[in-house]
């Protein structure tokens, strides 16, 4: 045979299937020339078409490159600048018909900025150097509504610039750092960054465990990461009951008052949950990060951040030998559309379209067979029995998800992320290929 090994479904999803688990078990490795299409459609007695359909499929997912008349070839590492999981993270360029990789929000749905640009002035210009990183009325505006006693809050270029400053101030090399398992790849990567280990939380429908806070914190972590609402990828939201005891585990905790909890609110304000912070128990300990990403556009860059004061002007200290502040035209414009009425209302019906797009799809998920846990914000988990046969099905189908291993630290049952917040279409016919790719692959 060209390839060392049986087809047993010849179709487009079949023949891609196989391809994708030699590359993933080593039998094909990077660099390695492939048969041409028409040399593969003899061998199995298929039409090229067929053959040709498969090898759009793994185009589409990364896993192998047509390189013109020299041939095609399993793909190498791509993409240098992206950290090792985010490699994994998003689809590759190309034509999808519905690309719910990304867990970003669905343009149609962020607010316009017209209105709050025409308020700014036509020129970058600034005060002195020196003055406040932050726009004090901004400042005000974020203090009405945050979820805990903050003494300073400031405002950075989005959550992950937050969250990497902050654990810059507490993580020395050799320090561990717990995060939760599934959770978002940057943290883990940025953990390695800083030459800290991970310390994997468990987590449930309400967030981590008690328990597995209680396990983690023997090891004495210096920093703790949480997602509080919408977590990435489960879209599983806290309560304030269980942020009370976890809070409750890190008071009780050897040396818990040592323990620098980060906490990442990515999904604020298109969140149907509440606001919560384990900060309302342990303020001293809580660095609170708020991203308007998801709420009102990714490319502002834009989050605030409040907690303690001894470690939030040691943050602000360290970047005006930086970045210096985060551009105070943007922060106008932030301002603007936290107290137009309009904007607040754009916002405020993005919140309930993505409820309601994310119960559609998980409801018709279940009627397809599929058990998927409620979820909040942008994005389903969705349980698969094979990683790689569930995204080649799917990008055979013109889908691109995002592939689960890089979510997750120490393994477990196979998963992909669906961005379920912009499934806008035909939510039946989504549900019924996300179902057949849960089953790819079931021996």
């Amino acid at each position: 045979m060209l390839l060392p090994v049986e087809f047993p479904d010849r179709s487009p999803q079949g023949i891609a299937g196989v391809i994708a688990r030699l590359v993933t078990d080593g039998v094909l490795t990077p660099g390695d020339r492939l048969p041409t299409v028409r040399e593969v459609a003899a061998e199995l007695s298929v039409s090229p078409a067929t053959v040709s359909a498969a090898w759009q499929a793994l185009a589409r997912t990364g896993t192998i490159v047509s390189r013109g008349r020299a041939g095609t070839f399993v793909r190498g590492v791509r993409r240098d600048w992206l950290t090792r999981r985010v490699q994994g993270l998003s689809s590759r360029e190309g034509e999808w018909r519905l690309d719910l990789s990304l867990g970003t929000p669905d343009p149609e749905l962020l607010p316009s900025l017209a209105a709050a640009f025409s308020h700014v002035t036509l020129r970058a210009d600034t005060g002195r150097y020196h003055d406040l990183p932050v726009l004090p009325e901004l400042a005000e505006v974020l203090a009405r509504d945050w979820p805990s006693r903050a003494e300073t809050v400031t405002v950075v270029d989005g959550a992950l610039d937050g969250i990497s400053r902050t654990l810059e101030q507490v993580v020395r090399f050799g320090d561990r750092v717990a995060v939760e398992s599934p959770g978002f790849p940057y943290f883990f990567d940025l953990v390695d960054a800083l030459g800290a280990e991970a310390v994997p939380l468990s987590i449930d429908d309400e967030g981590v465990r008690p328990e597995s806070l209680a396990d983690a914190l023997v090891q004495r972590p210096t920093a703790v990461i949480l997602q509080p609402r919408a977590h990435n990828p489960t879209g599983a939201s806290m309560s304030a009951e269980r942020a009370r005891r976890l809070a409750a585990v890190i008071g009780a905790a050897r040396d818990g008052s040592r323990v620098t909890v980060i906490e990442d609110d990515h999904s604020g304000l298109i969140s149907m949950a509440p606001a919560v912070s384990l900060g309302r128990w342990i303020p001293d300990q809580v660095v609170h990060v708020r991203s308007f990403s998801k709420s009102h556009g990714p490319d502002l860059r834009i989050a605030a951040l409040g907690g303690p004061a001894r470690l939030v002007e040691r943050l602000v200290a360290r970047r005006m030998l930086g970045p210096g502040w985060t551009s105070r035209l943007l922060q106008t414009v932030l301002l603007d559309m936290l107290t137009d009425p309009e904007a607040l209302a754009a916002v405020g019906a993005a919140r309930h379209v993505y409820r309601d797009r994310g119960e559609a799809l998980v409801t018709a998920l279940r009627r397809e067979g599929v058990a998927v846990p409620g979820h909040d914000g942008l994005n389903v988990w969705l349980p698969v029995a094979d990683e790689r046969a569930a995204t080649v099905h799917l990008a055979a189908a013109g889908i691109a998800v995002a592939a689960g291993a890089p979510f997750v630290i120490d393994g477990g049952p196979a998963h992909v992320r669906v961005t379920a917040g912009v499934v806008a279409g035909d939510v039946a016919a989504v549900a019924r290929d996300l179902a057949a790719a849960a089953r790819a692959g079931r021996g």
